[in-house]
């Protein structure tokens, strides 16, 4: 069997991406953080789907639960290995730096970074005995141009942009890519609150991306026709920003 995990899986961008892998024949491996509903709902996809997966309830910046849950599954699982792992857990506590508190700024930070380090890292070893792996981490046009209101948003996305570039040459011999995806605007519960109808006319597409065209790019990235494509980040923005 082929698994694939996805942080951040219960909804949104991780939801759309469980299920297209999952139509590409993985078991997915869905990570979530507390809302078991939307996560179970995410379950139900996948199998409909044709595959099917587990629900993996932890928190990314917890490095001591994430560790135990990948050593566990890994235990059990001797003959077999995580050979996708997806990076898409993410949150947003926008407020301009003046006014940031200190845990909005490092908790932003702790989930994108920490959590990337933490999930991917002890993935690792066994991509690469086996010789292929897939690590795409979900990065934003907030850490390629920065936007005012995101200081930490931007320096979270900004430093997975780096990391995906550094771990990238640390890999690539052993058949093992790493890149990163920029979207824009899409239409998810991460853009709630933000005024669609003024940012639309930014946008030279004209509208917010869909989930899905996002885990089509991941569905890409992960296909054997892209091993050769690496430390790469891919924007998907509509043309907000080139």
């Amino acid at each position: 069997m082929k698994y694939a995990l996805v942080t951040g899986a219960s909804r949104g961008l991780g939801r759309a991406i469980a299920v297209r892998l999952a139509q590409m024949g993985y078991n997915i491996l869905i990570n979530y953080a507390g809302n078991t509903a939307a996560a179970e709902e995410t379950l139900r996809l996948v199998r409909e789907a044709g595959t099917d997966g587990e629900l993996w309830c932890f928190d990314v910046a917890d490095r001591e639960k994430a560790t135990a849950t990948i050593q566990a599954w890994q235990e059990a699982h001797e003959d077999e290995y995580i050979e996708v792992c997806v990076n898409n857990a993410g949150i947003r506590r926008d407020g301009v730096m003046a006014l940031m508190t200190f845990e909005d700024y490092t908790r932003v930070i702790d989930i994108t970074l920490q959590g990337f380090f933490n999930v991917t890292q002890p993935l690792l070893p066994a991509m690469q005995f086996h010789k292929f792996g897939r690590i795409i981490n979900m990065a934003s046009v907030s850490g390629i141009k920065g936007l005012p209101g995101q200081t930490n948003y931007s320096a979270a996305k900004g430093g997975i942009i780096a990391a995906t570039k550094a771990l990238a040459q640390e890999v690539a011999k052993k058949n093992v890519t790493v890149n990163a995806l920029a979207p824009g605007f899409i239409k998810t519960d991460m853009v709630e609150g933000l005024d669609e109808a003024s940012l639309k006319k930014t946008i030279p597409a004209g509208r917010f991306g869909q989930p899905e065209e996002v885990a089509e790019a991941v569905a890409f990235l992960v296909s054997p026709m892209a091993g050769y494509v690496t430390g790469n980040v891919i924007s998907i923005n509509g043309g907000l920003y080139t």
